[in-house]
């Protein structure tokens, strides 16, 4: 497999979920990988990246920091040469409702997943655009396409992730750029594990039954979409928010025994 081949991805959030698996499927179809995250993935999982890679490379920065970011990217793009990929997947989860949400939670929420994005792809661009070419994924939300309860931060920094990519495929889509974005539903994923206690088991339940699989997703299958994308098999797929939800975003169910 080889629908990467000499080609170099620079993935944040690789320690865990949905990055790491971006970096592994990636790294076995012949990408580069440049991993970003603010803590250091596991030796397992990072082994498997650097055996599939031809080339992988690590790098600490918080995404919420400018300075940080603009020195882990170009630290990465020295290292590697070229960025033709970039996977923005950091990101944190967040409860509460406007009215007993502390503005501290919701700058934090609001920071990693919607300014992160912002900061790692402005330092990203300029390399892209010297060149002319390249991917951008931005990883959103189905709670960035429509609202959940108790989630008022999550979903404002989510909504914002898909209307910043529609943003920059307009703007660098003349330089032969391309930036879309993924929106998955329930996720088997560090971030969700808050779910998979015996407290909140009604409500995993629940969530999961909305979708129309009627099962939650695993981050292989959230990277198989983002290879797609990365790919040149999306060579004319711009601007889009694609739903990896298991069917939670086509509608709801009425009759639950069928």
């Amino acid at each position: 497999m080889s629908r990467l081949q000499g080609k170099t991805a620079l993935i944040t959030g690789v320690a865990s979920g949905i990055g790491a698996a971006c970096a592994l499927r990636f790294a076995r179809e012949g990408a580069a990988i440049g991993g970003l995250d603010v803590a250091a993935p596991s030796a397992e999982s990072w082994s498997g990246v650097r055996a599939a890679a031809p080339r992988a490379e690590l790098a600490t920065a918080d995404v919420r920091d400018e300075a940080q970011v603009a020195a882990a990217v170009g630290d990465l793009a020295q290292r590697l040469g070229q960025i033709d990929v970039l996977v923005n997947a950091a990101g944190v989860s967040g409860v509460g409702a406007v009215d007993s949400l502390a503005a501290a939670e919701w700058d934090r929420v609001l920071d990693i997943n919607l300014k992160g994005t912002f900061l790692v792809s402005k330092h990203v661009l300029p390399h892209m655009i010297a060149r002319r070419s390249g991917s951008i994924i931005n990883l959103a939300s189905v709670e960035g396409l429509e609202g959940m309860q108790q989630q008022a931060a999550y979903n404002a920094s989510k909504g914002g992730v898909v209307l910043l990519t529609r943003n920059m495929a307009i703007d660098y889509g003349g330089m032969g750029i391309r930036v879309n974005c993924l929106c998955p539903g329930l996720i088997e994923t560090p971030m969700t594990a808050m779910l998979r206690t015996e407290e909140l088991k009604p409500v995993l339940d629940k969530f999961r039954a909305m979708h129309m699989l009627r099962r939650s997703g695993k981050p292989e299958e959230v990277a198989a979409a983002a290879l797609f994308l990365a790919s040149d098999d999306a060579s004319f797929v711009t601007g889009h928010a694609l739903a990896v939800d298991g069917g939670f975003s086509a509608g709801r169910r009425l009759i639950d025994d069928l």
